[in-house]
Order: structure tokens, then C-alpha cells, then sequence
């Protein structure tokens, strides 16, 4: 039993543009943008046009390609010089995704590999990065969802939090990519659907990549997975990462931590699935994660209505960190790994 091909395309790259599907409008509408420079990328990547970890790292690899694009720079090493500005610009836009600064960095060296090349052959080839990033990350996802679905035993009801699926990601998914291994592999999966506030990942996007597919699901309020764990209604938990420290530490969508615990108290596997490229060895454990404050009004407002007093003040961390006792185990596209976690450079 297979499941159906995607029938959205979360990022693109079409010639000589960057083509995302505007998240912030889902599920209403199904509206494209078209990013035809560096800065407009930058732009779709701030205001959560375009969000998860290894969509935001696709992105931001086709923007660097628009620089050099865009550039009239008449020798490599001038186009070398600038495409820094865009580099710099694309990594300011969210801090917490490592992904982001993986792509960065890959673009950067492969700039720097080619500066004493035809420019033209070092702008080709630049395109030619974003373009395999693109592709490597869908494989990826792919390899991910095999792994993952060996973990979800036959009819299993998984929980999952914020947005983990194709549109996190160039396609397919992680957390979701699991859920569609173990529909390809005939297990038919129920899933239960975290709404994920304040910007409602879950609710908006999530549900409505489960909905085309047809693939078994119900949207709860994010106060409401205690409860349905204590019901033996849930399990397993399968949720995506944003950035993953040497020590397993995982850092994703706020509120993971919550679900997290209440898995450990009641005995629930905890699964993270996430590219090998999410891990950031450098970090050795997750407090020194930098966990990205976002504006008040997305937790003072809902779909511009205001919702908290207006001499109320909110705060609004974007993700937090999932402790790696609570994590059973790490999916990747190369492999499955178990507690103790020590992954290296």
C-alpha cells in the first residue's frame, strides 16, 4: 500500500527565481511566491512564509544562488565578496534552525572553491548547489521515513507536534515523512494532531497535508495530549527537531518539551526525526541552543483579532529543548540512533 504522491510543491527553484508555497496563508489558500532576490527570500524566511528547519536551509541555498544571480560582479572573486552580504543577511533571519547555517556554509565553500573560475561557471555552479540541496533533502526525507516506519507497529496512533512534513522541508517530510513510510509499508497509522499554538503549525498545516492525502487524523488542543495519553489512545510521539546538540538534546517547536515529559510519565515512546545535517556538534548540550524570541502579537492576536488585554505584555520563545532522557531515539537518514547519544563533527 503506498501513499499518494505529494501534491504540493513546499520550495522550488525555476530558472531564475525561488518559488515557496506561502505557508501563512494555508489552509485557506494555496498561493505561491516568488522570490526574485536574495532579499526576498530573507523576507519569506522571517515572517514564516516558508518555515521547518530543512525548508528554511533549501531557501536560503536557492537566495545565495539568486545573489549571485543578481550580482554584476565581473570576476570570482569579486562575486565571492558579494554574495557575503546575502550570506550574512539569510543567517539573520532565524537563529534557533541549524539547517539555515548549514546551507549558508555549503553555498559559501562551494563559492569559494570556484573564485578562480570563469564567473559565470561559479554563478552555474552555485545554481547547480541549491538545486542539489533541493534534491538531496527530499532523498533524505525519504530514507528517513523507511527508518521510521519500522518503529510503527500495525495501526498505531502517533502524536505529533507543530509541522514536520512536506512543508517543512523540500518534501515528503520528517516527523510526517515517518507517518508516510508506515502508510507506504500498508500499517496504517492514526494520527493525532497537536494544534501547536500560537501560530498553529499543527492545526493550519499539518491537518491539512494529513486531510489531501487521506490519511487518518484528528486535530486536539495542545492542553488536551495529557489526557488522551492517560486514555492509552496515543502510542507513540513522533516530532521533528530544529536543531539537535552533540548530547541528543533537541531544540524544536515550543511545547515539545511539555509533550515530551508527559511521554515519560506515561510510558510513551518519544521519537525526533530529523536530517543528519540537523545535528550541530559544536553544541555540546542544548542550553547553549539559542532559542529565538518572536513578536508578543502572535500569542496577543489570533488571525488579527486581539485576543489577551491590551495592557497585557506576552512573551514569545519560538522553541524550546527537549532534554535527551526524555528522547528514545533519534531517526535519521542514516540510521536510527539510541540513548547514549555522542555525535561528533
Amino acid at each position: 500500500m503506498g501513499a499518494p504522491p505529494l501534491t504540493f510543491t513546499t520550495v522550488s527553484w525555476q530558472g531564475d527565481r525561488v518559488v515557496l508555497l506561502d505557508q501563512r496563508r494555508l489552509p485557506a489558500e494555496e498561493h505561491y511566491l516568488e522570490c526574485r532576490s536574495w532579499q526576498d527570500v530573507a523576507e519569506a524566511i522571517r515572517t514564516l512564509a516558508v518555515r521547518g528547519a530543512p525548508a528554511i536551509g533549501v531557501a536560503a541555498a536557492g537566495g545565495v544562488a539568486l545573489a549571485a544571480l543578481e550580482s554584476r560582479a565581473p570576476t570570482g572573486p569579486e562575486l565571492l565578496a558579494a554574495l557575503e552580504p546575502a550570506i550574512e543577511g539569510l543567517a539573520r533571519t532565524r537563529p534557533t534552525a541549524v539547517n539555515l547555517f548549514w546551507a549558508l556554509e555549503r553555498m559559501r565553500r562551494v563559492a569559494r572553491e570556484r573564485a578562480g573560475r570563469p564567473v559565470e561557471e561559479m554563478r552555474a555552479q552555485l545554481v547547480a548547489e541549491a538545486e542539489t540541496i533541493l534534491e538531496e533533502d527530499i532523498a533524505a526525507n525519504r530514507r528517513i521515513g523507511a527508518y521510521g516506519a519500522e518503529l510503527v507497529s500495525a495501526g498505531a496512533r502517533i502524536l505529533t507536534h507543530c509541522n514536520a512534513g512536506g512543508l517543512a522541508t523540500a518534501g515528503y517530510g520528517t516527523a510526517l515523512g515517518v507517518v508516510r513510510g508506515a502508510v507506504e509499508a500498508g500499517r496504517r497509522p492514526f494520527v493525532w494532531v497537536d494544534e501547536t499554538r500560537p501560530v498553529l503549525q499543527g492545526a493550519r498545516l499539518t491537518a491539512w497535508e494529513l486531510a489531501r492525502e487521506s490519511i487518518p487524523h484528528a486535530v486536539i488542543a495542545d492542553v488536551a495530549a495529557a489526557s488522551i495519553m492517560a486514555r492509552g489512545e496515543i502510542d507513540l510521539v513522533v516530532v521533528g527537531a530544529d536543531r539537535i546538540a552533540a548530547n541528543g538534546d533537541t531544540a524544536n517547536k515550543i511545547g515539545t518539551y511539555g509533550v515530551a515529559v508527559l511521554a515519560h510519565a506515561h510510558g510513551i515512546p518519544f521519537y525526533v526525526a530529523a536530517p543528519f545535517s540537523t545535528i550541530d556538534p559544536s553544541i555540546t548540550e542544548g542550553s547553549a541552543i539559542p532559542i529565538e524570541e518572536r513578536d508578543p502579537r502572535e500569542v496577543q492576536e489570533l488571525a488579527g483579532r486581539r485576543l489577551v488585554p491590551a495592557a497585557s505584555p506576552a512573551r514569545n520563545p519560538a522553541f524550546d529543548v527537549t532534554p535527551a532522557r526524555f528522547i528514545t531515539a533519534i531517526v535519521t537518514d542514516r540510521g536510527i540512533f539510541r540513548p547514549p547519544y555522542a555525535f561528533a563533527g
